[in-house]
């Protein structure tokens, strides 16, 4: 999996629409295998982005978590916590 593409769900305050497009963006560069199309499939890695955005507000909006949301500052201190641990 793409360890730049995070989750997304269950967060207070909730996930934006520009987190949501970043990580499909994320996705979609990690299928196609490039991070900027050709002229001639730009239209289809947009049109792509588009859908698996659309698919993925859907999915967050649609999910019963019934755990207390998470903080983003304190999941941002133990993923850093663990980046530490893992390249000293």
């Amino acid at each position: 999996m793409c360890r730049n593409i995070k989750t997304l769900a269950n967060f207070e305050p909730p996930t934006t629409d520009d987190e949501v497009r970043a990580s499909a963006l994320q996705f979609v560069r990690k299928l196609s295998g490039t991070t900027k199309p050709s002229r001639v499939n730009e239209a289809i890695f947009n049109q792509t982005v588009d859908d698996v955005t659309a698919a993925a507000r859907r999915l967050i909006a649609s999910l019963e978590i019934h755990s207390p949301p998470r903080n983003r500052e304190e999941e941002a201190r133990k993923a850093k916590e663990r980046s530490q641990r893992r390249f000293a």
